[in-house]
């Protein structure tokens, strides 16, 4: 989801209070000051056309008039005009320099114009005038917000609330700044505070649901976000909010709903189009989520998340030439930007650079490196020496990998390279195709001697007849709520494998590390608490007929040994394997078995049970 995850889509709106008029300061000719009054009427009324031309009219009687060339100025900003409202506004502080209104909205001009350090100068002057002017301290608050000021901006805040405890914006504002510096509760209380002032404030209960749902309350934030809606029926924000709550709680199809309300309302609103595009995916609606990546796209050519989507789908369907392209957008992606290495040397494209020493370096889970190391073979045969550098549970695995000539464990020191390539850049450097994968196997191997070992413990074990490793869930990957979403689609409930158990002949193992725990009737011989590493794992494997594996790197792992692997596969099945498939031309000893439709994991294993009671018959 966008925001990210999935989208940054959840903008909190930085308000700043509208500007007022000033009291009058200047008394006119009784005509001057009976129509001076008129006008300030309608301006405080919101007729600003008439306002407007009372204004003018004293000024062709009196030019010095300064409270009307202040507040044509606040007219002129109001419509745009912010060139015409600083020269008005600056006229009216020539004639008279002591009204903090004329700074404070000045200021605000300055603020629409982008010159915040000019803005904050006026400001700062405005409450040298009158150090109790709330909307000035609020105002000041915000444009420190905009630069990224957060405790000075949240000082501010404060200074406003002090001014006027009443001031419900300020608040919201404040609870904004407080959830970016990662103070959620403090943040919480404050956007309660303002709807304890101002029930009906839609920004408020958009914010509070947004900051609910970041802290798992998707029921709570969903309520906010209904309250908002009701009260301003074309917030489009909070439409996209509602989405992004409602498939998080698993229903991409009223999240489609949603997004579509948003766009309805901004046809050009890029966040609802990257989400609507997530929840499309997976829906198996590859064509529209393209589309939606596409539409993103049209009005910002540059933005990295749409394109990195775009690739992902396209490589899906087998446009595996645009879809590596498309994918080399992921690192300027919110999500991969962290992960970005930013070496010295060159990154490889696939020339043949004799005499030179190329890193090839891991960047994802372990089931990427477990998948794309294969490439570092083709990569051997351009470039004089290969540096495998590989996540630490990997590495005794990967040092017999052919073509590489070390291995070396990420973040540790490593030697000399020339030039480098992230592992999933490999297929694009070397031109790969869906007709050239290179789907050879086994291209790893375990060891002999541990192999021999676990054959001998296998042996020695009562349990009989075929070997079938079992992992039935993946790394719940907390650390993101987009990855955590698909580990919680990938991963099913151990109790989901029951009816293999009433297969005869068949004698299970388990190869699940970590997660939930098989119930203990299930006659499942588990050692994975001796499992050091992947080296260990592979071993164990080496000794088994068949794997049955949800999409994790055990799979890879058994696949890339040459076992056969029937891999139990989520209804939004990950790019890799490729839409309407049962086979895999990355391991040709892998066999697809995907949910018809989303979250049904026992026509699964329904499938598999008929299909190992054939294959494994005693």
């Amino acid at each position: 989801m966008h925001g990210g995850q999935h989208a940054t889509m959840n903008r909190a709106q930085r308000r700043m209070a509208k500007p007022r008029p000033g009291p009058v300061r200047h008394p006119a000719a009784p005509t001057l000051q009976a129509e001076f009054a008129a006008a300030l009427r309608e301006h405080q009324a919101g007729f600003l056309k008439e306002a407007g031309r009372r204004y003018r009219r004293i000024l062709a009687v009196n030019p010095h008039h300064a409270d009307s060339l202040h507040l044509l100025g606040v007219i002129a900003q109001e419509d745009g005009e912010l060139d015409r409202a600083v020269q008005l506004i600056e006229r009216a502080i020539a004639i008279n320099a002591v009204e903090a209104p004329y700074h404070a909205n000045l200021g605000t001009a300055r603020w629409k114009q982008g010159r915040l350090a000019d803005a904050i100068a006026c400001y700062c002057r405005a409450l040298e005038l009158r150090p109790d002017y709330a909307k000035a301290h609020f105002n000041l608050a915000t444009v420190l917000w905009k630069q990224g000021k957060l405790p000075e901006a949240a000082a501010c805040f404060r200074d406003s609330l002090r001014r006027k405890p009443d001031y419900a914006e300020a608040y919201d504002n404040l609870g904004s700044v407080l959830k970016e510096q990662d103070r959620p509760d403090e943040a919480i209380a404050c956007y309660r505070t303002a709807l304890s002032l101002r029930p009906h404030y839609p920004e408020a209960h958009n914010n509070l649901g947004t900051l609910l749902l970041a802290q798992g309350q998707p029921e709570d934030a969903i309520d906010c976000y209904r309250k908002a809606l009701a009260l301003r029926p074309d917030y489009h924000e909070a439409h996209c909010n509602l989405g992004i709550a409602l498939w998080e709680q698993g229903r991409p199809d009223a999240a489609v709903a949603c997004y579509r309300d948003a766009l309805a309302i901004w046809p050009d609103y890029v966040d609802a189009y990257l989400n609507m595009g997530t929840a499309l995916k997976e829906l198996g609606r590859l064509d529209e989520a393209a589309a939606c990546c596409r539409e993103v796209l049209a009005r910002d050519p540059d933005q990295p998340e749409a394109h990195s989507n775009l690739g992902i789908i396209l490589l899906a369907q087998g446009d595996l030439a645009a879809g590596w392209r498309e994918h080399e957008w992921r690192w300027k992606t919110p999500q991969m930007q962290r992960a970005h290495r930013d070496f010295a040397q060159p990154q490889w494209r696939g020339e043949t650079a004799a005499g030179q020493t190329l890193l090839i370096h891991a960047e994802q889970g372990f089931g990427d490196t477990l998948q794309f190391c294969r490439y570092a073979p083709l990569a051997a045969a351009r470039v004089s020496r290969v540096i495998l550098e590989a996540q630490k549970p990997l590495v005794r695995l990967l040092r017999g990998l052919p073509g590489v000539d070390l291995v070396v464990v990420r973040g540790e020191e490593r030697p000399a390279f020339d030039v480098h390539c992230p592992m999933l850049s490999l297929p694009l450097a070397l031109g790969t195709t869906l007709a050239t994968i290179p789907g050879g196997t086994p291209y790893l191997k375990a060891d002999a001697t541990l192999s021999g070992a676990w054959r001998t413990r296998l042996a020695a074990t009562a349990a009989q007849g075929w070997r079938v490793g079992l992992v039935w869930a993946g790394n719940r990957r907390i650390e993101s709520k987009g990855l955590a979403a698909v580990d919680r689609r990938r991963s099913m409930s151990p109790d989901c494998l029951a009816p293999l158990f009433e297969l005869p002949g068949l004698h299970f193992v388990s190869l699940q590390k970590s997660g939930p725990e098989a119930p203990a009737r299930f006659p499942l011989t588990d050692f994975m608490a001796e499992m050091e590493d992947f080296a260990d794992t592979g071993a164990l494997i080496a000794n088994l007929d068949l794997v049955i594996s949800v999409d994790t790197a055990v799979a890879h792992l058994a696949a890339a040994l040459g076992k056969p692997v029937w891999l139990l596969d989520r209804f939004d099945a990950c790019w890799r394997w490729f839409t309407g498939r049962r086979d895999s031309p990355w391991y040709p000893g892998l066999r697809i078995y995907r949910q018809p439709r989303p979250g049904d994991w026992s026509g699964v294993v329904d499938e598999v049970v008929a299909d190992l009671a054939g294959h494994f018959a005693p």
